[in-house]
């Protein structure tokens, strides 16, 4: 029976990540394919070990971060709609280009199948160790109350949307990697944002960055991904060349609102990269 309940979750784990939009996704591995995570990585910490402690200490910080840092705490909220959808609009900005499936196809293919093979890595880990998620622990109330019955019956580690994040900004990395300091930023702060809504331990966050980096490396081994990745560039030349907007510019005045990179607002003290109208400014 239990090898039979395995087998379902696997080939369940091998469809598409972003079921929840209707679209199957043929991914470039199964995740019988993929590197065992339970073989590699080592278990959760235990209840009564330090790093234990530091997960406690962890989620009280996150919980913190929704009183004393509310536009982080609508990032985190954000960040907890997962699929496709959510990376798009999330690393659109600094990725340096509007990824769309009609005005970046190739793009928009390699990064749909791309993040979705590299989910399937957390699929045999979270049904083996089918850890307890922080607010079920502590039977208090998490940042998105809507999701807390559905996950309670979810394994907590690894993070999937960890993993999500975290692959997706190594993805368009590669293909734009100019862009790589702003999309790692913004990938950190998608595993981060897990901790804040008190969905995940930061353990779980942790092994999720390190599973993630595991899965696209396997990518890599791939033709067919090989094969889009070059497609994906690409375009990305040709849309760069054609004059779409990918490059920050030198410091120049800005007027109306606008933002820093984690989408906090920002004012005229504020320095480094900063977004207004869909174009990236550095102020010095």
């Amino acid at each position: 029976m239990k090898k039979f309940h395995l087998l379902a979750f696997a080939i369940m784990a091998s469809m598409s990540v972003f079921a929840q939009e209707d679209e199957k996704v043929d991914a470039y591995f199964t995740t019988k394919e993929m590197p065992d995570m339970v073989k590699f990585l080592p278990a959760p910490p235990d209840t009564t070990s330090t790093r234990f402690v530091n997960d406690i200490m962890q989620y009280m910080w996150g919980k913190e971060q929704r009183v004393v840092n509310p536009d982080r705490a609508k990032i985190a909220e954000r960040d907890a709609v997962y699929g496709l959808k959510t990376i798009i609009q999330e690393f659109s900005e600094p990725f340096g280009m509007e990824i769309s499936e009609t005005e970046t196809p190739k793009i928009y293919e390699v990064l749909k199948l791309g993040t979705a093979t590299c989910d399937s890595i957390c699929t045999l880990p979270k049904e083996h160790y089918m850890r307890k998620r922080p607010y079920a622990r502590f039977n208090e109330p998490t940042l998105v109350p809507e999701q807390e019955e559905s996950h309670r019956t979810n394994g907590s580690y690894p993070s999937g949307h960890t993993i999500l994040g975290w692959s997706a900004a190594l993805l368009l990395m590669e293909i734009n990697p100019e862009a790589a300091d702003t999309l790692m930023a913004r990938g950190y702060m998608y595993g981060e944002s897990r901790v804040i809504a008190g969905y995940h331990w930061q353990s779980d966050v942790d092994a999720a960055r390190l599973a993630a980096s595991v899965a696209y490396a396997k990518l890599h081994t791939s033709d067919r991904f090989l094969e889009q990745m070059a497609a994906a560039r690409k375009e990305f030349a040709e849309k760069k060349a054609s004059g779409v907007k990918t490059v920050i510019e030198d410091r120049k005045e800005i007027n109306g609102r606008s933002y820093t990179l984690s989408g906090l607002p920002a004012d005229e003290t504020t320095k480094g990269i900063i977004i207004q109208d869909n174009k990236k400014y550095l102020r010095k």
